[in-house]
């Protein structure tokens, strides 16, 4: 399996290779990662002890961050090492005040894997969620450096517990701990052996509920909105936003859309001028002090703010249910409103939670999705009611950084 392994990193980077010729984002996941390692190594030098941070994208870097950011708090001598696989999360993070050091990860080769943990030689390495990458886990494992890995969810579908799976197991065992964020997880875990693992729950919780109590306002959102029931698109697609279009076609003057979608690169934003242009949309960007009466919706056409338009919305339709996955519902749900989303969510414990208890709304198609936002748009009751409860969730679901602080200070002491 070992071979296997190597086989697909170097097909999976020719592929990358072969793409970055058409795909921009391709591109720069390319063009970021040559001569990687050589920079790394001639810019991380330091003799205060490296915690190594690794996100895959900018979901991830949010629930990384409370931690980064407690343990910069908790011990202020170390020095934080900060990585991502994805173009989305370094190019909008590379410039994290937090972070010593932000680069790419480099390519999981054995001979990278090596040199850098060799290099780094980190005090302790937090890998966040999803991020298996096994070259490294034996690199690290072998130099006997600690590593955590938070926020991490598990199913019995996944290769770790399937019966072919006992060389990705293996790999599992070098882990020095798991935070995962339900018990089915841990429970997992355990029958594969594996009893260093804690039910701590998402560390992205306490990021969104410390950022509810912060509202930041926006004089041009409030006139904008004026006395209107404001819909959040957040992190859309194009078939998102075909179907929250649909939803304006089918509502009053009264009803109006703040829209951030996940691609904010220029030619994209001009096509969501154009598919609303009926409703005289207007850039936020270019918002002042006077405000078009007969424009119905705000396109968000920068990355950052979205968290902290939230408090002016009503509710929230989140983006990526109709392709990648849903994007980050907690984030909405901390500000008390309820939350809309498509149907690959069933990755998202956060999801499944809020469907089952009230306080989200999963669809399954544009029709249904229309019907529901109508519907809560035609309710207060209910759009309220269901707000509180996905605002209860999220903070009755805190905690998780101070759990994952205590235990990196064990490793760190």
């Amino acid at each position: 399996m070992t071979w296997f392994y190597q086989l697909f990193i170097y097909f999976y980077s020719f592929g990358a290779h072969l793409a970055a010729l058409f795909s921009p984002k391709a591109r720069r996941w390319v063009s970021g990662r040559k001569q990687l390692v050589a920079r790394i190594k001639r810019e991380v030098v330091t003799s205060q002890p490296i915690v190594w941070f690794h996100c895959a994208s900018l979901g991830e870097f949010e629930q990384g961050r409370p931690v980064i950011e407690a343990l910069k708090n908790e011990f202020p001598a170390i020095k934080i090492l900060l990585t991502f696989f994805s173009p989305s999360g370094y190019e909008v993070r590379k410039n994290y005040d937090q972070a010593e050091w932000v680069y790419y990860l480099p390519i999981d080769t054995k001979k990278n894997a090596r040199e850098l943990v060799e290099h780094l030689h980190p005090a302790l390495v937090v890998f966040v969620k999803y991020e298996f990458w096994f070259n490294y886990i034996d690199a690290i494992y072998l130099k006997k450096v600690p590593m955590v890995f938070l926020s991490v969810i598990f199913r019995p579908s996944q290769h770790f517990f399937q019966w072919w799976g006992g060389w990705f197991r293996k790999r599992l065992h070098k882990i020095t701990f798991f935070f995962v964020q339900d018990e089915l997880s841990a429970k997992l875990l355990k029958k594969a052996g594996i009893h260093q693992v804690e039910v701590a729950g998402d560390t992205r919780f306490d990021r969104v509920m410390a950022l509810s109590e912060k509202v930041r306002k926006f004089p041009q959102i409030e006139l904008f909105k004026q006395n209107a029931t404001l819909i959040a698109g957040g992190s859309t697609w194009p078939v998102d936003e075909d179907l929250l279009l649909e939803v304006l076609k089918n509502t009053s003057r009264d009803v109006k859309l703040l829209l951030a979608p996940h691609l904010v690169d220029d030619n994209h934003i001009v096509s969501i001028q154009k598919k609303f242009s009926a409703f005289n949309p207007v850039l936020f960007t270019n918002m002042s002090d006077v405000i078009d009466e007969n424009s119905r919706v705000l396109v968000v056409n920068t990355i950052g703010f979205l968290s902290q338009l939230y408090p002016y919305t009503d509710l929230a339709y989140i983006g990526g249910g109709f392709g990648v996955g849903i994007h980050n519902l907690p984030e909405a749900a901390a500000y008390g409103i309820p939350v809309v989303f498509g149907p690959n969510h069933l990755r998202f414990k956060e999801a499944i939670d809020l469907k089952n208890i009230g306080g989200g709304y999963a669809i399954s198609s544009e029709k249904e999705g229309v019907e529901v936002i109508s519907n809560l748009l035609n309710n207060d009751n209910e759009r309220k009611t269901a707000g509180e409860i996905a605002q209860n969730y999220i903070r009755q679901h805190t905690g998780a950084t101070s759990k994952v602080v205590k235990k990196a200070g064990v490793f760190l002491s």
